[in-house]
């Protein structure tokens, strides 16, 4: 029975893209760099079939990742006195990623690319993330974001297939603050609830315009995803109206939510995202981690017409994709989208610097480092505390690409320059998650920059970032 389902699987050239114990066997039996481009169209199996295979690997999958999470992280609850814009949750501290070898972070930075590389030191919490269930990807999501879209909505978010990950502490606070550039008067003006198409109307009644309700009403509307449909490969126990834009990016934030880049090619090169905040939309000039979308209207296109499905416009057609009209759909939600702001940062002045006096003498260092030696401003320069750019930091130098629970860890390429405004509320950190506090953040850019920052001037560079 294997055998055929591996032979139908290669002749669909689905690389390490099947559901359940196939997909593992799959995983196990095909080299880094084999598959196809195209997911599969026709499912030879039933869904009770597939659930079922499904829920019998599961514990397997989430022990696996489960024993990576601890290996490269120090998972402890750690919380620091800052606490996030709301108030609601503080902030994590402490660097988490576990050095092996016997090495010192001293040690480490005052050696080579070459040398890191040949005795195999860099630190494996600083390698790529895989997805929890990397043979199958999709999106997957925190248990408060499920908890309350069930109550809401009773809508169900929870796969039978795989849990989410990352312990609650290094994820953002829930529900997360609304801010908004039109009435920056009013605050936060989330009331301390979760957005759902049942409470939208009535939270932004007389506060909206009709084209931003509009589009927060579509941001709001469930349409189906590859694991959340009503196909026989889908991820959900009851047949499912789909996810919205706002289960990830919930409140116009983020809720660390996670799934796999649709731009790469086989299944085990694509790369973990985790998901970024919409805050700050209005003035940023490229969009998705990978494309370089030159708007937000085609970064919204996009995703409801492909993204949503791995990347695939043949599977998208089969389970029902949502195809936005630009005039009177897409530019609605682009709309609003733009209208989500950063959180206030009272320390800094309109050019987004620090006023001298509101901040300590340790923010102030921490922000002559920033600009400075630490060589942080060059791609993420005030008042945005981004460059609009694509940078490549080139971490092939420090390891050799392997295969890592069905992920091959080839290097990232050119990623977008994300903002830094409001950064202690978006952990986990780097475009897949793979550093969970700040100090986890620092330590992976001395090293990877070579910038040979001291132990205090890491202490201060944090510092500043707390106040962005």
């Amino acid at each position: 029975m294997r055998k055929k389902i591996l032979a139908a699987a290669v002749c669909l050239g689905l690389a390490g893209v099947v559901t359940g114990l196939s997909g593992l066997v799959m995983a196990e039996k095909m080299t880094p760099l084999e598959g196809g481009t195209y997911m599969p169209v026709v499912i030879e199996k039933s869904f009770q079939e597939t659930m079922e295979m499904d829920a019998e690997a599961k514990s397997k999958y989430d022990q696996r990742q489960q024993k990576l999470l601890e290996k490269r992280y120090d998972l402890s609850d750690m919380p620091s006195d800052t606490m996030m814009s709301a108030g609601r949750k503080p902030v994590q501290q402490g660097v988490r990623v576990k050095l092996h070898g016997g090495v010192t972070w001293e040690e480490l930075s005052d050696m080579t690319p070459a040398e890191i590389k040949e005795k195999d030191l860099f630190p494996m919490g600083f390698r790529p993330l895989p997805h929890s269930k990397h043979s199958t990807g999709g999106q997957v999501f925190p248990q408060n974001q499920i908890d309350e879209m069930q109550k809401l909505e009773n809508r169900n978010l929870e796969r039978f297939d795989i849990e989410f990950d990352i312990p609650a502490h290094f994820t953002p606070e829930f529900p997360p603050p609304i801010y908004l550039t039109s009435r920056p008067d009013l605050g936060d003006v989330s009331q301390g609830k979760v957005l759902s198409i049942k409470n939208y109307y009535e939270m932004f009644k007389g506060i909206l315009t009709p084209v931003q309700m509009e589009g927060m009403r579509l941001l709001l509307t469930p349409f189906p995803q590859q694991q959340f449909n009503q196909t026989e490969d889908r991820k959900v126990k009851e047949p499912s109206l789909g996810v919205t834009c706002l289960d990830c990016h919930v409140n116009g934030h983020t809720n660390a939510a996670f799934h796999l880049n649709p731009d790469t090619r086989p299944q085990a090169a694509r790369f973990r995202l985790d998901t970024v905040s919409l805050r700050g939309m209005y003035n940023q000039q490229i969009h998705g981690s990978k494309r370089s979308l030159r708007s937000v209207e085609d970064f919204t296109e996009f995703e409801q017409r492909t993204a949503y499905f791995d990347g695939d416009h043949v599977t998208a057609a089969k389970k029902g994709v949502n195809l936005p009209d630009r005039a009177s759909q897409v530019a609605m939600m682009a709309q609003m989208q733009n209208m989500f702001d950063f959180p206030p940062a009272p320390k800094l002045d309109p050019a987004g610097r620090l006023i001298e006096d509101k901040a300590t003498e340790k923010e102030l260092r921490g922000e002559e480092i920033f600009f400075g030696k630490g060589r942080c401003a060059e791609c993420h320069p005030a008042p945005a505390y981004t460059n609009h750019e694509m940078q490549d930091l080139h971490l092939e130098k420090f390891y050799t690409p392997e295969m890592i629970n069905d992920h091959y860890s080839i290097p990232d390429g050119p990623i977008k320059s994300f903002t830094l405004r409001g950064i202690k509320d978006s952990p986990p950190y780097h475009h897949d998650g793979r550093l969970l506090t700040l100090a986890d953040t620092v330590e992976f850019f001395n090293l990877a920059l070579g910038l040979d920052l001291t132990q205090q001037e890491k202490k201060d560079l944090i510092a500043f970032m707390l106040c962005l």
